[in-house]
Protein backbone atom coordinates (compact mmCIF):
# COMPACT_ATOMS: atom_id res chain seq x y z
CA UNK A 1 0.00 0.00 0.00
CA UNK A 2 1.34 3.41 -1.01
CA UNK A 3 1.69 6.38 1.33
CA UNK A 4 -1.01 8.14 -0.68
CA UNK A 5 -3.36 5.20 -0.11
CA UNK A 6 -2.46 4.53 3.52
CA UNK A 7 -3.16 8.13 4.51
CA UNK A 8 -5.97 8.65 1.96
CA UNK A 9 -4.40 11.71 0.35
CA UNK A 10 -6.68 11.71 -2.68
CA UNK A 11 -3.67 12.06 -5.01
CA UNK A 12 -1.35 9.81 -6.96
CA UNK A 13 2.40 10.10 -7.59
CA UNK A 14 2.36 12.80 -10.31
CA UNK A 15 0.64 15.36 -8.03
CA UNK A 16 2.88 14.56 -5.05
CA UNK A 17 6.29 16.13 -4.45
CA UNK A 18 7.69 13.05 -2.68
CA UNK A 19 8.29 9.50 -3.86
CA UNK A 20 5.01 7.71 -3.18
CA UNK A 21 6.69 4.70 -1.58
CA UNK A 22 5.22 1.37 -0.68
CA UNK A 23 4.79 1.34 3.10
CA UNK A 24 5.98 -2.29 3.27
CA UNK A 25 8.33 -3.04 0.37
CA UNK A 26 11.11 -1.15 -1.37
CA UNK A 27 10.73 0.79 -4.62
CA UNK A 28 13.66 0.53 -7.01
CA UNK A 29 15.08 4.05 -6.86
CA UNK A 30 17.64 5.60 -4.53
CA UNK A 31 18.89 8.95 -3.25
CA UNK A 32 21.64 10.35 -5.47
CA UNK A 33 24.09 12.81 -3.81
CA UNK A 34 24.84 14.44 -7.18
CA UNK A 35 21.14 15.25 -7.57
CA UNK A 36 21.05 17.11 -4.25
CA UNK A 37 23.81 19.43 -5.47
CA UNK A 38 21.37 21.01 -7.94
CA UNK A 39 18.53 21.64 -5.48
CA UNK A 40 19.17 25.36 -5.22
CA UNK A 41 17.43 26.27 -1.99
CA UNK A 42 18.23 26.30 1.73
CA UNK A 43 17.19 22.66 2.12
CA UNK A 44 19.48 21.44 -0.64
CA UNK A 45 22.39 23.58 0.50
CA UNK A 46 22.10 22.31 4.07
CA UNK A 47 22.03 18.73 2.79
CA UNK A 48 25.25 19.35 0.86
CA UNK A 49 26.93 20.83 3.94
CA UNK A 50 26.04 17.66 5.86
CA UNK A 51 27.31 15.36 3.10
CA UNK A 52 30.53 17.32 2.60
CA UNK A 53 31.42 17.58 6.30
CA UNK A 54 30.72 13.87 6.86
CA UNK A 55 32.81 12.74 3.91
CA UNK A 56 35.64 15.09 4.82
CA UNK A 57 35.61 13.62 8.34
CA UNK A 58 35.67 10.13 6.85
CA UNK A 59 38.60 10.96 4.54
CA UNK A 60 40.58 12.61 7.33
CA UNK A 61 40.11 9.60 9.61
CA UNK A 62 41.10 7.16 6.84
CA UNK A 63 44.22 9.13 5.89
CA UNK A 64 45.28 9.42 9.52
CA UNK A 65 44.58 5.75 10.17
CA UNK A 66 42.23 6.73 13.01
CA UNK A 67 40.43 3.42 13.46
CA UNK A 68 38.39 4.61 16.42
CA UNK A 69 37.05 7.62 14.50
CA UNK A 70 36.27 5.49 11.43
CA UNK A 71 34.28 3.06 13.55
CA UNK A 72 32.43 5.91 15.23
CA UNK A 73 31.49 7.43 11.86
CA UNK A 74 30.40 4.20 10.15
CA UNK A 75 29.07 1.97 12.92
CA UNK A 76 26.50 4.65 13.77
CA UNK A 77 24.94 4.27 10.35
CA UNK A 78 21.64 2.45 10.59
CA UNK A 79 19.81 0.61 7.82
CA UNK A 80 17.43 3.29 6.46
CA UNK A 81 14.39 1.05 6.04
CA UNK A 82 12.09 4.00 6.72
CA UNK A 83 12.66 5.48 3.24
CA UNK A 84 11.62 2.21 1.52
CA UNK A 85 14.02 2.95 -1.33
CA UNK A 86 16.33 0.29 -2.72
CA UNK A 87 16.42 -3.20 -4.11
CA UNK A 88 15.28 -5.40 -1.24
CA UNK A 89 13.03 -8.26 -2.34
CA UNK A 90 9.85 -8.38 -0.28
CA UNK A 91 9.66 -6.40 2.93
CA UNK A 92 12.16 -3.50 3.17
CA UNK A 93 15.39 -4.62 4.82
CA UNK A 94 17.66 -1.72 3.98
CA UNK A 95 21.17 -2.09 2.57
CA UNK A 96 22.91 -0.42 5.46
CA UNK A 97 26.40 -1.32 6.52
CA UNK A 98 25.83 -3.35 9.67
CA UNK A 99 28.78 -4.23 11.91
CA UNK A 100 30.41 -6.84 9.64
CA UNK A 101 29.97 -4.81 6.47
CA UNK A 102 31.20 -1.66 8.22
CA UNK A 103 34.42 -3.37 9.28
CA UNK A 104 35.07 -4.42 5.68
CA UNK A 105 34.41 -0.88 4.46
CA UNK A 106 36.75 0.51 7.13
CA UNK A 107 39.53 -1.80 5.98
CA UNK A 108 38.93 -0.80 2.36
CA UNK A 109 39.07 2.89 3.28
CA UNK A 110 42.30 2.47 5.26
CA UNK A 111 44.03 0.62 2.42
CA UNK A 112 42.62 2.55 -0.55
CA UNK A 113 45.28 4.27 -2.64
CA UNK A 114 42.57 6.51 -4.09
CA UNK A 115 41.92 8.00 -0.65
CA UNK A 116 45.53 8.47 0.39
CA UNK A 117 46.47 9.99 -2.98
CA UNK A 118 43.72 12.62 -2.88
CA UNK A 119 41.92 11.21 -5.93
CA UNK A 120 38.58 11.21 -4.09
CA UNK A 121 36.77 14.48 -3.50
CA UNK A 122 33.09 13.60 -3.12
CA UNK A 123 31.16 10.78 -1.50
CA UNK A 124 29.98 9.39 -4.83
CA UNK A 125 33.62 9.06 -6.02
CA UNK A 126 34.02 6.21 -3.52
CA UNK A 127 31.70 3.93 -5.50
CA UNK A 128 34.18 3.99 -8.38
CA UNK A 129 37.39 3.28 -6.45
CA UNK A 130 36.74 1.85 -2.98
CA UNK A 131 35.93 -1.84 -2.52
CA UNK A 132 32.77 -2.66 -0.54
CA UNK A 133 31.21 0.71 -1.49
CA UNK A 134 28.73 0.71 -4.38
CA UNK A 135 25.91 3.08 -5.35
CA UNK A 136 23.57 1.35 -2.88
CA UNK A 137 25.92 1.97 0.06
CA UNK A 138 26.55 5.57 -1.08
CA UNK A 139 22.77 6.09 -1.11
CA UNK A 140 22.33 4.57 2.35
CA UNK A 141 25.19 6.66 3.77
CA UNK A 142 23.63 9.76 2.20
CA UNK A 143 20.23 8.92 3.68
CA UNK A 144 21.74 8.62 7.15
CA UNK A 145 23.79 11.79 6.81
CA UNK A 146 20.87 13.96 5.64
CA UNK A 147 18.32 12.28 7.91
CA UNK A 148 17.78 15.52 9.82
CA UNK A 149 16.79 17.33 6.62
CA UNK A 150 14.61 14.41 5.49
CA UNK A 151 12.82 14.59 8.84
CA UNK A 152 12.18 18.31 8.30
CA UNK A 153 10.97 17.66 4.74
CA UNK A 154 8.70 14.84 5.89
CA UNK A 155 7.18 17.02 8.61
CA UNK A 156 6.53 19.79 6.07
CA UNK A 157 4.79 17.37 3.69
CA UNK A 158 2.73 15.92 6.54
CA UNK A 159 1.68 19.39 7.66
CA UNK A 160 0.44 20.19 4.15
CA UNK A 161 -1.43 16.91 3.65
CA UNK A 162 -2.70 16.59 7.25
CA UNK A 163 -0.84 13.32 7.79
CA UNK A 164 -0.76 12.43 11.52
CA UNK A 165 2.63 12.34 13.25
CA UNK A 166 3.89 10.20 16.13
CA UNK A 167 6.94 10.71 18.33
CA UNK A 168 9.47 8.01 17.47
CA UNK A 169 13.27 7.54 17.75
CA UNK A 170 14.85 9.71 15.08
CA UNK A 171 17.78 7.47 14.29
CA UNK A 172 21.28 8.94 14.02
CA UNK A 173 21.36 12.56 12.80
CA UNK A 174 24.61 14.13 11.57
CA UNK A 175 25.58 17.47 13.13
CA UNK A 176 27.72 19.21 10.48
CA UNK A 177 29.31 21.80 12.77
CA UNK A 178 30.26 19.46 15.60
CA UNK A 179 30.87 16.67 13.07
CA UNK A 180 29.30 14.04 15.24
CA UNK A 181 26.16 11.92 15.42
CA UNK A 182 23.18 12.85 17.54
CA UNK A 183 20.14 10.78 18.46
CA UNK A 184 16.79 11.76 19.88
CA UNK A 185 13.12 11.68 19.04
CA UNK A 186 11.22 13.16 16.11
CA UNK A 187 7.62 13.50 15.00
CA UNK A 188 7.18 11.26 11.95
CA UNK A 189 4.35 9.47 10.14
CA UNK A 190 3.94 5.83 11.11
CA UNK A 191 2.42 3.13 8.88
CA UNK A 192 1.66 -0.50 9.62
CA UNK A 193 5.34 -1.52 9.39
CA UNK A 194 6.89 1.42 11.22
CA UNK A 195 7.98 5.02 10.80
CA UNK A 196 8.39 6.63 7.38
CA UNK A 197 10.84 9.13 5.92
CA UNK A 198 9.63 10.81 2.75
CA UNK A 199 12.08 11.71 -0.01
CA UNK A 200 11.66 14.49 -2.63
CA UNK A 201 11.29 12.82 -5.99
CA UNK A 202 13.68 15.35 -7.59
CA UNK A 203 16.61 13.67 -5.76
CA UNK A 204 15.56 10.10 -6.57
CA UNK A 205 17.42 8.27 -9.34
CA UNK A 206 17.59 4.82 -10.89
CA UNK A 207 21.26 5.01 -11.92
CA UNK A 208 24.19 6.88 -10.34
CA UNK A 209 25.44 10.06 -12.00
CA UNK A 210 29.06 8.92 -11.67
CA UNK A 211 29.27 5.44 -13.12
CA UNK A 212 32.34 3.22 -12.95
CA UNK A 213 31.49 1.31 -16.15
CA UNK A 214 30.97 4.57 -18.03
CA UNK A 215 34.26 5.97 -16.74
CA UNK A 216 36.12 2.76 -17.52
CA UNK A 217 34.75 2.18 -21.03
CA UNK A 218 34.49 5.73 -22.34
CA UNK A 219 37.39 7.48 -20.59
CA UNK A 220 40.05 5.04 -19.40
CA UNK A 221 39.97 2.57 -22.31
CA UNK A 222 40.24 5.21 -25.08
CA UNK A 223 43.27 6.63 -23.30
CA UNK A 224 44.82 3.17 -23.05
CA UNK A 225 44.12 2.58 -26.75
CA UNK A 226 45.98 5.76 -27.63
CA UNK A 227 48.92 4.74 -25.42
CA UNK A 228 49.23 1.31 -27.02
CA UNK A 229 49.02 2.74 -30.54
CA UNK A 230 51.77 5.22 -29.68
CA UNK A 231 53.99 2.36 -28.45
CA UNK A 232 55.85 0.76 -31.42
CA UNK A 233 56.53 -2.37 -29.36
CA UNK A 234 53.03 -2.92 -28.07
CA UNK A 235 51.87 -6.53 -28.29
CA UNK A 236 48.24 -5.44 -28.08
CA UNK A 237 48.30 -3.64 -31.43
CA UNK A 238 46.87 -5.47 -34.46
CA UNK A 239 47.30 -4.52 -38.11
CA UNK A 240 44.65 -4.49 -40.85
CA UNK A 241 45.36 -5.61 -44.42
CA UNK A 242 45.74 -2.00 -45.47
CA UNK A 243 48.36 -1.44 -42.75
CA UNK A 244 46.16 0.49 -40.34
CA UNK A 245 47.00 -0.31 -36.71
CA UNK A 246 44.27 -0.77 -34.09
CA UNK A 247 43.66 -1.98 -30.55
CA UNK A 248 40.37 -3.57 -29.57
CA UNK A 249 38.66 -2.77 -26.30
CA UNK A 250 38.20 -6.50 -25.74
CA UNK A 251 41.97 -7.02 -25.64
CA UNK A 252 42.37 -4.06 -23.28
CA UNK A 253 39.63 -5.37 -20.99
CA UNK A 254 41.49 -8.68 -20.73
CA UNK A 255 44.75 -6.89 -19.93
CA UNK A 256 43.20 -4.28 -17.65
CA UNK A 257 40.01 -5.78 -16.12
CA UNK A 258 37.31 -3.49 -14.77
CA UNK A 259 38.11 -4.01 -11.09
CA UNK A 260 38.31 -1.18 -8.57
CA UNK A 261 41.96 -1.83 -7.73
CA UNK A 262 42.87 -1.81 -11.42
CA UNK A 263 40.78 1.29 -12.15
CA UNK A 264 42.41 3.06 -9.20
CA UNK A 265 45.96 2.25 -10.34
CA UNK A 266 45.27 3.23 -13.94
CA UNK A 267 43.72 6.53 -12.82
CA UNK A 268 46.61 7.39 -10.50
CA UNK A 269 49.15 6.66 -13.24
CA UNK A 270 47.29 8.90 -15.69
CA UNK A 271 46.86 12.24 -14.03
CA UNK A 272 43.79 14.17 -15.04
CA UNK A 273 41.62 11.47 -16.65
CA UNK A 274 39.28 10.94 -13.70
CA UNK A 275 39.38 14.63 -12.82
CA UNK A 276 38.25 15.47 -16.37
CA UNK A 277 35.46 12.88 -16.16
CA UNK A 278 34.29 14.22 -12.81
CA UNK A 279 34.27 17.83 -14.01
CA UNK A 280 32.41 16.84 -17.17
CA UNK A 281 29.72 15.16 -15.08
CA UNK A 282 29.49 18.10 -12.68
CA UNK A 283 28.97 20.46 -15.60
CA UNK A 284 25.80 18.56 -16.50
CA UNK A 285 23.18 18.22 -13.81
CA UNK A 286 22.04 14.76 -12.79
CA UNK A 287 18.86 14.37 -14.84
CA UNK A 288 15.78 13.72 -12.70
CA UNK A 289 13.41 10.89 -13.46
CA UNK A 290 10.56 11.98 -15.69
CA UNK A 291 6.94 10.97 -15.16
CA UNK A 292 7.24 7.90 -17.38
CA UNK A 293 10.50 6.71 -15.76
CA UNK A 294 9.15 7.29 -12.27
CA UNK A 295 6.06 5.31 -13.18
CA UNK A 296 8.17 2.45 -14.55
CA UNK A 297 10.64 2.19 -11.68
CA UNK A 298 8.17 2.73 -8.81
CA UNK A 299 5.09 1.05 -10.32
CA UNK A 300 3.01 4.18 -9.83
CA UNK A 301 0.48 5.62 -12.32
CA UNK A 302 1.27 8.11 -15.04
CA UNK A 303 -0.27 11.59 -14.72
CA UNK A 304 -3.95 11.86 -15.51
CA UNK A 305 -3.73 15.46 -16.67
CA UNK A 306 -7.34 15.68 -17.90
CA UNK A 307 -8.56 14.53 -14.47
CA UNK A 308 -6.36 17.08 -12.68
CA UNK A 309 -7.62 19.80 -15.03
CA UNK A 310 -11.22 18.76 -14.47
CA UNK A 311 -10.65 19.04 -10.71
CA UNK A 312 -9.77 22.71 -11.29
CA UNK A 313 -12.52 23.49 -13.77
CA UNK A 314 -15.21 21.86 -11.61
CA UNK A 315 -14.57 24.20 -8.65
CA UNK A 316 -17.35 26.83 -8.51
CA UNK A 317 -16.17 30.44 -8.66
CA UNK A 318 -16.29 32.62 -5.57
CA UNK A 319 -14.32 33.20 -2.39
CA UNK A 320 -16.21 30.43 -0.58
CA UNK A 321 -14.41 27.92 -2.79
CA UNK A 322 -11.02 29.68 -2.88
CA UNK A 323 -9.18 27.07 -0.77
CA UNK A 324 -10.46 24.18 -2.88
CA UNK A 325 -9.39 26.07 -6.02
CA UNK A 326 -5.90 26.73 -4.58
CA UNK A 327 -5.36 23.05 -3.83
CA UNK A 328 -6.69 21.92 -7.21
CA UNK A 329 -4.43 24.38 -9.04
CA UNK A 330 -1.43 23.27 -6.96
CA UNK A 331 -2.07 19.57 -7.72
CA UNK A 332 -2.30 20.31 -11.45
CA UNK A 333 0.76 22.57 -11.60
CA UNK A 334 2.83 20.19 -9.46
CA UNK A 335 2.22 17.46 -12.03
CA UNK A 336 2.58 19.77 -15.04
CA UNK A 337 5.81 21.43 -13.96
CA UNK A 338 7.63 18.39 -12.53
CA UNK A 339 10.60 17.97 -12.60
CA UNK A 340 11.34 21.66 -13.23
CA UNK A 341 9.61 22.94 -10.08
CA UNK A 342 9.56 21.20 -6.71
CA UNK A 343 8.62 21.65 -3.04
CA UNK A 344 5.21 23.27 -3.45
CA UNK A 345 4.12 25.30 -0.45
CA UNK A 346 0.61 26.58 0.09
CA UNK A 347 0.22 29.94 1.84
CA UNK A 348 3.99 30.36 1.98
CA UNK A 349 5.02 33.07 4.43
CA UNK A 350 7.09 36.09 3.40
CA UNK A 351 8.57 38.84 5.58
CA UNK A 352 8.08 36.88 8.83
CA UNK A 353 4.46 36.20 7.94
CA UNK A 354 3.49 39.78 7.12
CA UNK A 355 2.81 38.64 3.55
CA UNK A 356 1.77 35.32 2.09
CA UNK A 357 1.80 33.82 -1.37
CA UNK A 358 -0.77 31.26 -2.43
CA UNK A 359 1.72 28.74 -3.88
CA UNK A 360 5.51 28.79 -3.98
CA UNK A 361 7.84 26.39 -5.82
CA UNK A 362 11.61 25.92 -5.88
CA UNK A 363 13.07 26.12 -9.39
CA UNK A 364 15.32 23.07 -9.92
CA UNK A 365 15.01 22.98 -13.72
CA UNK A 366 17.84 21.54 -15.79
CA UNK A 367 16.10 22.13 -19.12
CA UNK A 368 13.12 23.80 -20.73
CA UNK A 369 11.42 27.11 -19.99
CA UNK A 370 12.33 27.36 -16.32
CA UNK A 371 16.04 26.82 -17.01
CA UNK A 372 15.80 29.24 -19.94
CA UNK A 373 14.67 31.91 -17.47
CA UNK A 374 17.96 31.47 -15.59
CA UNK A 375 19.91 31.79 -18.83
CA UNK A 376 18.07 35.06 -19.49
CA UNK A 377 19.11 36.15 -15.97
CA UNK A 378 15.55 36.46 -14.78
CA UNK A 379 15.62 36.01 -10.97
CA UNK A 380 13.66 32.79 -10.51
CA UNK A 381 15.08 30.80 -7.60
CA UNK A 382 11.48 30.51 -6.44
CA UNK A 383 8.41 30.60 -8.64
CA UNK A 384 5.18 31.91 -7.15
CA UNK A 385 1.54 31.39 -8.07
CA UNK A 386 -1.38 33.53 -6.97
CA UNK A 387 -4.85 32.01 -7.41
CA UNK A 388 -7.98 34.11 -7.92
CA UNK A 389 -11.20 32.14 -8.00
CA UNK A 390 -13.20 35.19 -8.98
CA UNK A 391 -16.30 35.22 -11.10
CA UNK A 392 -15.35 38.71 -12.28
CA UNK A 393 -12.40 40.25 -14.11
CA UNK A 394 -9.07 40.84 -12.38
CA UNK A 395 -7.99 44.44 -11.98
CA UNK A 396 -4.79 46.29 -11.09
CA UNK A 397 -4.98 45.46 -7.32
CA UNK A 398 -4.61 41.72 -8.06
CA UNK A 399 -1.68 42.45 -10.36
CA UNK A 400 -0.06 44.70 -7.77
CA UNK A 401 -0.52 42.00 -5.13
CA UNK A 402 1.51 39.34 -6.94
CA UNK A 403 4.20 41.80 -8.03
CA UNK A 404 4.64 42.83 -4.37
CA UNK A 405 5.63 39.19 -3.66
CA UNK A 406 8.61 39.43 -6.04
CA UNK A 407 12.16 40.23 -5.01
CA UNK A 408 15.61 39.88 -6.63
CA UNK A 409 16.54 37.19 -4.09
CA UNK A 410 13.38 35.10 -4.20
CA UNK A 411 12.41 35.62 -7.81
CA UNK A 412 10.66 38.10 -10.05
CA UNK A 413 8.32 35.92 -12.05
CA UNK A 414 5.13 34.07 -11.30
CA UNK A 415 1.72 32.93 -12.49
CA UNK A 416 -1.57 34.67 -11.77
CA UNK A 417 -4.16 31.89 -12.15
CA UNK A 418 -7.78 32.87 -12.63
CA UNK A 419 -11.01 31.58 -14.15
CA UNK A 420 -11.30 33.84 -17.17
CA UNK A 421 -11.22 37.36 -18.64
CA UNK A 422 -13.78 39.51 -20.37
CA UNK A 423 -10.93 41.44 -21.97
CA UNK A 424 -7.83 39.24 -21.89
CA UNK A 425 -5.75 41.48 -24.14
CA UNK A 426 -6.25 44.42 -21.79
CA UNK A 427 -5.03 42.46 -18.79
CA UNK A 428 -2.03 41.15 -20.74
CA UNK A 429 -1.15 44.79 -21.50
CA UNK A 430 -1.32 45.56 -17.78
CA UNK A 431 1.08 42.67 -17.14
CA UNK A 432 3.40 44.12 -19.77
CA UNK A 433 3.24 47.52 -18.08
CA UNK A 434 4.29 45.85 -14.82
CA UNK A 435 7.25 44.18 -16.54
CA UNK A 436 8.38 47.39 -18.26
CA UNK A 437 8.20 49.19 -14.91
CA UNK A 438 10.69 46.60 -13.52
CA UNK A 439 8.10 45.22 -11.11
CA UNK A 440 8.40 41.63 -12.30
CA UNK A 441 6.97 39.26 -14.87
CA UNK A 442 3.39 38.10 -14.34
CA UNK A 443 2.09 35.28 -16.54
CA UNK A 444 -1.69 35.48 -16.42
CA UNK A 445 -3.34 32.10 -17.05
CA UNK A 446 -7.05 31.38 -17.11
CA UNK A 447 -8.92 28.09 -17.40
CA UNK A 448 -8.42 27.93 -21.18
CA UNK A 449 -4.69 28.50 -20.78
CA UNK A 450 -4.50 25.64 -18.27
CA UNK A 451 -6.29 23.49 -20.82
CA UNK A 452 -3.60 24.37 -23.39
CA UNK A 453 -0.84 23.52 -20.91
CA UNK A 454 -2.49 20.13 -20.35
CA UNK A 455 -2.58 19.47 -24.09
CA UNK A 456 1.17 20.22 -24.25
CA UNK A 457 1.81 17.90 -21.31
CA UNK A 458 -0.26 15.09 -22.84
CA UNK A 459 1.83 15.29 -26.01
CA UNK A 460 5.05 15.07 -23.98
CA UNK A 461 3.86 11.79 -22.42
CA UNK A 462 3.26 10.18 -25.82
CA UNK A 463 6.01 7.50 -26.10
CA UNK A 464 5.77 7.60 -29.90
CA UNK A 465 6.57 11.30 -30.11
CA UNK A 466 9.12 11.53 -27.28
CA UNK A 467 8.46 15.25 -27.30
CA UNK A 468 9.86 17.16 -24.30
CA UNK A 469 7.49 19.61 -22.69
CA UNK A 470 8.97 23.03 -23.43
CA UNK A 471 5.96 24.96 -22.04
CA UNK A 472 5.61 26.91 -25.25
CA UNK A 473 2.57 28.78 -23.91
CA UNK A 474 4.61 30.13 -20.99
CA UNK A 475 7.42 31.13 -23.34
CA UNK A 476 4.96 32.93 -25.62
CA UNK A 477 3.32 34.69 -22.71
CA UNK A 478 6.73 35.79 -21.37
CA UNK A 479 7.79 37.08 -24.81
CA UNK A 480 4.64 39.20 -24.93
CA UNK A 481 5.77 40.93 -21.75
CA UNK A 482 9.16 41.97 -23.10
CA UNK A 483 8.67 42.36 -26.86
Amino acid sequence: MRVSEFFDLGRTQPALDFVDIDTVNDVSVFIEPAAIRYVDDDWGQQCMIMITTFFDSLLDAARMGDLQRLRYLLLNLSEPNETHLGWSIGESKGRGLGAKKAEKVIESLRSSRAIHSGLLEDLEDASIFVDQIGPDIVSDITTNVIRGMLIAYTQSVCDYHDIPLTEVPSGPVWHPHRQEWETGFAMLPVASHGKLLLVPKVIARYRPHLDRDEYYRHHLLPNLQAEELANPGSRLVQVMKDGERYVTKKVLEERYPNRKSVVTNLSLQRTGIFEAYREKKKAVSSRPLGHRELSTYTSTPLPDFPKLLDDVLSVPTGTAHATKYHHAVEALLTALFYPSLSEPKIEAKLHEGRKRVDISYTNVASSGFFQWLRIQRVPCRYFVVECKNYGTDLENPELDQISSRFSPLRGQIGILACRGFRNKDLFKKRCRDTALDYRGFVLALDDEDLRELVEEAEASLNPLELKPNEFQLLKTRFDELVS
